[in-house]
């Protein structure tokens, strides 16, 4: 199991301010994809327990709403096992005050092992299709992906969509980034 980067701050990807881990290796190779270079699963760096206690860490921070996980492909048969490692090692910790988001280019429906996703609060499924590129979609880039309730879809054996609409950024985030960025931009 490999990774490719964790974001320590993201906006992009999931309600909030949150910590995004993208996992290393995708067969999908979806054409315009944002991030190809997580594709090979020879590229990136070793995913370890210390790899799961370092995003744990980050999580810990009070203006982290949550665990983003994407890739690559979190859900490929060489990288399901880091997810479910990563969602199983969060849940213990923070319970529902944070959530955690995975996206993947599996349908929901053609997901082997669900179980693995147990732990796991909303899913973006589907490949990104560039003929379907919406740039007005929150936290998906086609509008073949869908927004999934992973309990919900797993309790009734069948995809079920987030109706509720998420803010996208709020204030506070808006503050919190400029006083980060100021930060960084003095060190450069």
């Amino acid at each position: 199991m490999r990774y490719n980067i964790i974001r320590e701050m993201d906006i992009a990807n999931g309600p909030g301010v949150r910590v995004s881990i993208f996992l290393q290796g995708c067969e999908f190779n979806c054409p315009k994809c944002f991030n190809p270079e997580t594709h090979d699963f020879n590229g990136g760096k070793e995913f370890t327990k210390e790899t799961v206690d370092t995003v744990m860490k980050l999580c810990d921070d009070e203006n982290i709403k949550g665990l983003s996980i994407l890739g690559g492909e979190p859900l490929h048969p060489r990288n399901i096992d880091a997810t479910e490692m990563l969602s199983k090692a969060f849940k213990e910790k923070f319970g529902n005050k944070k959530d955690i988001w995975v996206w993947t280019g599996y349908k929901f429906e053609n997901i082997q092992n669900k179980e693995k996703i147990k732990n796991v609060d909303i899913l973006v499924d589907g490949q990104y299709m560039d003929e379907l590129h919406n740039p007005k979609l929150n936290w998906r880039g086609s509008s073949n992906q869908r927004i999934l309730d992973v309990k919900e879809s797993l309790k009734q054996g069948k995809p079920i969509e987030k109706k509720e609409l998420y803010e996208t950024i709020n204030m506070w985030q808006v503050k919190l980034f400029i006083k980060i960025f100021r930060k960084i931009s003095i060190k450069s």
